[in-house]
């Protein structure tokens, strides 16, 4: 009866080794976890990126407001008919 308890008991500890700190145990589990969380994060972010630019492509493709927005923004264009002011601070 001993010999048996013995046992178990050993098997037990070697099985609870085993869960926690044996190859993909416990200890790897909560790594991998961790780093899928930062993962989807990361493609969360690229994914409203990519959002973005297919929004913008879609305008730019669709008329010329979009491609005029950008030549007055970026490149401080102006049409001949307007006047431009501009506003300086202290």
């Amino acid at each position: 009866m001993r010999l048996l308890t013995l046992t178990l008991l050993m098997i037990l500890g070697w099985l609870q080794y085993d869960f926690w700190l044996g190859k993909n145990g416990m200890v790897d589990y909560l790594a991998v976890r961790d780093n899928v969380a930062v993962q989807q994060q990361a493609n969360s972010e690229l994914a409203k990126r990519n959002q973005q630019m297919y929004v913008e492509i879609h305008d730019l493709n669709r008329g010329l407001e979009a491609v005029e927005e950008r030549a007055r923004n970026e490149l401080g264009m102006v049409r001949p008919d307007e006047t431009f002011f501009r506003i300086v601070g202290d």
